[in-house]
């Protein structure tokens, strides 16, 4: 019998997502084209590995069990799936076409909404993924600046120039590596002490999980005005949902310029990269960005419809308030529960739940509660990823579950059995650091 949305007593069966996966073998490497959609960030053997289709916040994998979803496509999906409006555009145009020998009209339209709702956001252009356009923000801060490093703080995808920093920096020459460092969130002493006169960019996720303190935000765009640094913030995940203009306008600090993608086309894949006409005309001769899809019709008539639908619904609004139900609902019951290990943290509209090393290993923790909610129809990685669609009786389903998963992963970690209660491989870590990583040496 299929699983659904209830307290199953067994886990779903998921024999089509094994024996898909098995033709992924030896066929696609690491068995995947993104890897926080891949085995190793779910518990082997009980997740489903393969989804077919969704409808609102929920999804049916390729064995028929139904899942709440808490991922969301891994972002994008800002409003949910198979969202009506946004499809009927699609299949509107569609009908017309898809990618032309000329520009087309929804270029120019979706760049004007775009430069109404976004601050900044004086000259704008598209592409189709997050690392595009992060990319583009710094070849284009190069040529602007005539300088060469890079200081990030966050993730910001897989191209040379930030990859590079991490552990997975095979194939790419040492020269590039040098050219980047990092900084830590909220250390602005850190920032001011790794700045210098051939810095070109300074890039940050203006807020990932930690909140901004003590003005850090606006401590950095003056350092950067101060030094005549252009300022980049990556909002993959702040744009659209934080508020409709993004951390820029959320926080009321500017940036030179700001790339966006997952939120803005409700999973079509769009990237956009805005910000202040005098950098951003570079692109006209000077720096080179250009390519085959970044004014494919069904991405741009999908991302009309949803900036509109954000703004006419107040979605943002939205998604701190449902997003707010969870994070206090889940730290109220681990208050109840005395537990000291374990907490939901973040902006309100997209948080985490954390674990820590001093009850039990981090991933043995996240591995049960992701399992035990699996077993509970419910599809979630540690992250609550919310959309439009997520309803009340949704969240409400989520905390109670969590209600009755917690005590037991209390009681396996004060019994010392936490391993074996995992029935699969546990969730494995991956490079993703956003801090204490390649940080430039201090100067004495």
């Amino acid at each position: 019998m299929l699983n659904g949305v209830a307290f199953n007593q067994e886990f779903p069966v998921i024999e089509k997502s094994n024996q898909l996966y098995e033709r992924t073998k030896n066929l696609i490497p690491a068995g995947t084209q993104t890897l926080a959609k891949g085995v190793t960030q779910y518990v082997n053997g009980v997740a489903p590995k393969f989804l077919v289709t969704g409808k609102g916040a929920r999804v049916w994998d390729a064995d028929g069990n139904e899942y709440i979803d808490f991922n969301m496509g891994i972002g994008p999906v800002s409003l949910g799936y198979n969202y009506d409006r946004v499809d009927n555009a699609i299949k509107r145009q569609l009908d017309n076409g898809i990618t032309f020998s000329l520009m087309h009209p929804l270029e120019v339209e979706v760049a004007e909404l775009i430069n109404e709702v976004i601050p900044n956001a004086e000259a704008v252009r598209f592409s189709k993924g997050g690392a595009d356009v992060t990319s583009a923000a710094i070849r284009v801060a190069r040529a602007y600046t005539g300088k060469e490093k890079i200081l990030c703080c966050g993730y910001h995808g897989w191209h040379d120039w930030y990859i590079s920093v991490t552990t997975r920096n095979s194939g790419i020459p040492n020269q590039v590596q040098g050219l980047t460092n990092t900084f830590n969130y909220n250390d602005i002493e850190g920032l001011k002490n790794s700045i210098d006169d051939n810095t070109a960019a300074v890039i940050l996720e203006p807020v990932v999980f930690e909140h901004p303190h003590d003005g850090f935000l606006e401590k950095v765009a003056q350092i950067c005005q101060e030094k005549n640094v252009p300022l980049i913030f990556d909002e993959m995940w702040t744009g659209f949902r934080l508020s409709l203009g993004g951390a820029q306008e959320y926080f009321n600090v500017k940036a030179d310029l700001a790339v966006f993608s997952k939120a803005v086309a409700n999973g079509m894949p769009l990237s956009v990269i805005t910000g202040k006409k005098e950098i951003m005309n570079l692109f006209d001769e000077d720096v080179f960005f250009f390519n085959t899809f970044g004014g494919e019709a069904l991405s741009l008539a999908a991302a009309k419809v949803t900036i509109q639908e954000m703004k006419n619904k107040n979605v943002p609004s939205y998604l701190r308030e449902k997003g707010k139900l969870i994070k206090e609902g889940y730290n109220d019951i681990v208050m109840k529960l005395g537990l000291d290990y374990t907490e939901c943290i973040g902006m309100d509209c997209r948080t985490m739940v954390t674990f820590k090393e001093s009850a039990a290993d981090a991933l043995l923790q996240k591995s049960y509660v992701q399992q035990e909610l699996i077993r509970k129809g419910i599809l979630w990685s540690g992250f609550h990823n919310l959309s439009f669609s997520h309803t009340d009786e949704e969240i409400f389903y989520l905390l109670k579950s969590y209600e009755e998963i917690l005590p037991k992963l209390d009681r396996a970690i004060k019994t010392n059995t936490l391993a074996e209660k995992i029935e699969g491989i546990p969730v494995q870590s991956v490079f993703r650091k956003t801090s204490d990583f390649n940080m430039k040496p201090v100067t004495r």
